[in-house]
């Protein structure tokens, strides 16, 4: 079979099996990406998620020897919810990202890109291949670039004409020399919607990300949430949808024609409350299917603290308190007790001073010392028991 027919072959095989969009590129070094990545580093915005290392993540033939050619596939995801729950007082809810409804799109991606990898190979035996899904060291969006799927956008997203940025990626490297499709323009203009939305400023220009900022990248750390974030989180349970929603090319962008994709409200917009006592074999059992749970239940639970404190939700209260007293782990005892100064303020003195008594993690303590110096009537209520003779001041004891 000659490469012409390979390739035309392969696009009409990747129709039949449910890949929306497919490309070609070549798997010659990405010079100028190389230079990018190496200066993101420099300037402290990488993540620390990345795979390989910069040599891999820019040069196709460290990951497949002999590599001439890298497919390039997309498959749309929803960007709407049919009939989502609402979040209401006593009941408040928190949510996970698009890219997080549905099955997770690496295992779907995978079996995409594992059916076109069998019918090359029944179509050519000596062709060697290497598959990638977000987790290889391949840059998606700068193969996808390069292969025409999309134009990578100032939020850094890849934006395809067809389905706006709600597309997920993933690519093929492929030791036969196909011709490669040719770029898309990029048509972002002088927009800067997205830059101009990001809560935290992460998008440093157009293209340029301090993932270090990103709502995306720190609802999945494991750490306690430095304090600047904790308001701007908002009740984000995993990752971020505002640069995708504010931009103009996914006004009206809507898919769901693919199955394993669809959301289940309950799971993608739950209430936080319950989520606060799950237990791992329940996260497990209810979220382990999804992109979202990779990183276990802890961050899960940490920002359904930060949710519910951001709700200023009174009922979460008691269950606040028991996570306080009862988990084992520092860092959510920390979120905790900032979360019960948030909705109870001053009121919480007693019972964060109590926690200071016998709580041994530094974590927490330093938590709790920071807490008690910003609560905000603290000052005032020490006051007026004071102005009704209730304390004795500091010249009087």
């Amino acid at each position: 079979m000659n490469r012409q027919m390979l390739k035309q072959r392969m696009i009409e095989y990747s129709k039949e099996i449910g890949i929306d969009k497919i490309g070609f590129a070549s798997a010659d070094p990405f010079v100028t990406l190389k230079e990018r990545l190496r200066r993101s580093s420099d300037a402290g915005y990488a993540s620390g998620f990345e795979e390989g290392t910069l040599e891999e993540r820019t040069e196709p033939e460290r990951l497949l020897p002999a590599a001439k050619t890298i497919v390039s596939i997309a498959m749309a995801y929803p960007s709407k919810m049919k009939n989502p729950p609402r979040s209401v007082k006593g009941e408040r809810r928190g949510i996970f990202c698009r890219a997080s409804w549905g099955e997770d799109y690496h295992h779907v991606l995978r079996r995409k890109l594992q059916e076109l990898e069998r019918f090359v190979q029944a179509c050519d035996p000596d062709i060697r291949t290497a598959l990638m899904v977000d987790t290889g060291a391949l840059s998606d969006r700068a193969v996808a670039e390069r292969a025409g799927i999309g134009w990578s956008a100032k939020n850094c997203a890849v934006i395809t004409p067809e389905f706006g940025s709600y597309v997920y990626l993933g690519e093929m490297i492929m030791t036969v020399d196909l011709e490669p499709d040719q770029p898309l323009e990029d048509q972002c203009g002088s927009c800067t919607a997205c830059i101009d939305a990001c809560p935290t400023g992460a998008l440093v220009q157009g293209g340029q990300l301090n993932a270090q900022r990103c709502i995306a990248y720190l609802t999945q750390t494991k750490g306690v949430l430095p304090k600047e974030f904790r308001k701007k989180i908002g009740n984000r349970l995993y990752g971020c949808d505002t640069c995708q929603t504010v931009c103009p090319e996914n006004k009206g962008k809507h898919t769901d024609h693919h199955k394993e994709m669809q959301p289940d409200p309950e799971k993608v917009k739950p209430k936080l409350i319950p989520l606060l006592q799950m237990s791992n074999r329940q996260f497990k059992e209810t979220y382990g299917s999804m992109a979202g749970s990779w990183r276990g239940k802890k961050p899960i639970q940490r920002n359904a603290l930060i949710g519910l404190a951001n709700f200023k939700d009174e009922s979460a209260l008691p269950e606040i308190e028991k996570v306080l007293h009862g988990d084992p782990r520092p860092e959510i005892r920390a979120t905790a007790a900032w979360a019960l100064a948030e909705i109870a303020g001053a009121s919480a003195r007693e019972r964060l001073i109590n926690q200071l008594s016998h709580d041994e993690s530094e974590i927490v303590q330093e938590e709790i010392h920071d807490i008690m110096k910003h609560l905000p009537t603290a000052n005032r209520l020490v006051k007026q028991e004071h102005e009704k003779g209730g304390l004795a001041s500091d010249a009087e004891k």
